[in-house]
């Protein structure tokens, strides 16, 4: 996970994601924080496994760590997160190790990671499924302030997919 932590440690994502924590600091539902992002990964690498994918763990933490970074310049510049998170993937994957196909595949997950896939093994598919499993609806106390539709909330636990 050497260049997963890379990524993490870069001063850019670490500026990033303190900007999202300060705009959502008395935010009462959902934060797009790192355990949110280690969340998805965890989740994503199960169903991997479960689905026989048997993706690469690198490339599952780190669509799961820019999944949501993004929000930074949605916050502070009204730029689509899932753009935003793209665009920010594929300047610094490279910087990280990542190859040019990996980078692209991790890009790709980001950009759609918005959007309901249904094949169950690809990098953007897991990425959608386990961002919303991620999130625990059934049980929030805010979930009446939420803006989410209904259809996109977790509404029970889950199981095995």
């Amino acid at each position: 996970m050497e260049r997963v932590n890379k990524l993490y440690n870069l001063p850019e994502y670490q500026e990033a994601q303190n900007i999202i924590d300060e705009h959502e600091a008395d935010r009462v539902f959902c934060r797009h924080d790192l355990q949110h992002s280690l969340d998805v990964a965890r989740l994503m690498h199960i169903y991997s496994m479960e689905s026989g994918a048997n993706l690469d763990k690198e490339l599952i933490y780190a669509s799961a760590l820019m999944h949501d970074i993004g929000r930074a310049l949605q916050y502070t510049d009204a730029v689509p997160h899932h753009t935003a998170g793209a665009d920010m993937a594929e300047q610094w994957l490279p910087k990280c190790g990542f190859t040019f196909e990996e980078t692209e595949d991790v890009v790709e997950a980001v950009r759609d990671h918005r959007q309901i896939y249904q094949d169950g093994a690809s990098l953007k598919s897991l990425l959608y499924a386990a961002d919303k499993d991620s999130r625990p609806c059934f049980a929030c106390k805010a979930r009446h302030m939420c803006n989410w539709p209904e259809e996109k909330m977790n509404l029970e636990i889950k199981g095995q997919k």
